[in-house]
């Protein structure tokens, strides 16, 4: 296994456990099937898991598999605060301490602020006095390194990256994704302070092995490199230093030999102008069945409207790529639930976005189609009750 440092020097391996995706048997996790696959992954020398809160007995089943091996010391445990979910520091402090009982542990080695998707989430959270709390928390040992995981854009994930001296974050990202979110503009930023990224998605929930198009498969299957659909994801993350740990939420025993021996074989800048062509091949049928050619490339930003005209186009096409659900699922985290909003229905026509075009999208035009598809009144009603909740003001304890 290899391994990369964090800020304080300490080793994580570059392939961590997603603990989003076990099996379950019944309304409840495998408990024999998803120990041999943790304790696999341990053995060939995986030291980082990832859990959270609001993942169904995930955590439970983590600190119960930890401690009754006794290796909770020779591993990290990330888990998350549900921000989402709390008003004050006490509601801080109640489940806190909740997850530390579920993990049977007296300390969590990375806590992440969970789900971020706009900077007013961080304020408000620091309106509510966390940033005393976390200092409380790190002196007394409780927690050893604090971070965020992030869904939002490119833009608001830098003002959160900058606002703190973060120890680690989070991000999805995936040779898909890599002008979305965070993006590769965000991972640079994050590198350049010294800051761990942790990846999640890297597959994009599988959907780049199990989803991808007839064409798609049969230029990796024809690639001279014998690499399979997951691995070919994975050696592109590995292949960029900035990356510190890809979390894969591994619930079969061949998953977890095939990721094993990926992250012990993958290097930093092994890709050759060949391998980097046929992922553009792939992206190339992925986007084929897309419905605006819109690459992300943001020429057309800023509008000054505020319109998000990447991140929409980006949603849209996920309706067709993947499915309706998770194309207005993206557009909910990435759009609809930033603090100032960027609906295209704030669009004013002036045209300025169609001159930066290199695609001569005709996007005026198609700002309503995609609104139309994305936001239907169901949609738009649950957005707009979400957002009166997250965008509240926090008590202080």
């Amino acid at each position: 296994m290899q391994y990369r440092k964090d800020k304080s020097g300490r080793e994580l391996s570059v392939l961590g456990f997603g603990c989003m995706r076990f099996t379950r048997k019944g309304n409840a996790i495998d408990l024999e099937k998803a120990e041999s696959e943790i304790m696999a992954t341990y053995r060939a020398g995986v030291n980082y898991f990832d859990t959270a809160y609001i993942y169904p007995g995930s955590e439970v089943l983590l600190g119960t598999v930890l401690a009754r091996n006794g290796i909770r010391e020779k591993v990290s445990i990330a888990t998350k605060l549900p921000q989402y979910m709390i008003n004050s520091l006490n509601g801080v402090e109640k489940l806190f301490q909740e997850e530390l009982s579920r993990l049977q542990t007296t300390y969590v080695d990375y806590y992440l602020m969970h789900h971020l998707t706009d900077a007013a989430q961080w304020e408000r959270l620091k309106y509510a006095g966390i940033l005393d709390w976390i200092a409380e928390k790190k002196k007394a040992g409780a927690i050893r390194n604090i971070g965020f995981s992030y869904h939002g854009n490119t833009e608001n994930f830098l003002k959160i990256l900058a606002d703190y001296d973060w120890d680690f974050c989070q991000i999805q990202y995936n040779y898909l994704d890599e002008t979305a979110q965070a993006g590769r503009v965000g991972l640079k930023a994050a590198a350049e302070r010294g800051i761990p990224v942790i990846i999640m998605e890297p597959l994009r929930g599988g959907k780049l092995v199990n989803l991808l198009p007839p064409q798609a498969r049969q230029a990796i299957a024809e690639n001279p490199r014998g690499w399979s659909p997951a691995e070919w994801g994975f050696r592109w993350l590995y292949n960029q230093p900035e990356v510190t740990v890809v979390l894969s939420g591994m619930n079969s025993l061949d998953m977890v030999q095939e990721n094993v021996r990926v992250a012990d074989s993958a290097r930093p800048g092994e890709f050759t102008e060949a391998d980097f062509a046929l992922l553009e091949k792939v992206k190339a049928a992925i986007r084929a069945t897309e419905k605006v050619p819109c690459t992300g490339c943001r020429y057309c930003m800023p509008c000054p409207k505020g319109v998000d005209i990447p991140g929409i186009f980006r949603c849209w096409n996920t309706m067709y790529s993947e499915s309706p659900k998770e194309g207005r699922f993206q557009f909910a985290q990435t759009v609809g639930l930033t603090r100032q909003p960027a609906f295209a229905t704030q669009c004013v026509s002036c045209g300025k976005c169609e001159q930066h075009c290199p695609q001569t999208i005709p996007i005026r035009e198609k700002l309503k189609e995609a609104d139309k598809a994305l936001r239907p009144l169901p949609y738009k009603i649950g957005i707009n009750v979400v957002r009166s909740f997250m965008f509240r003001k926090s008590k202080k304890a």
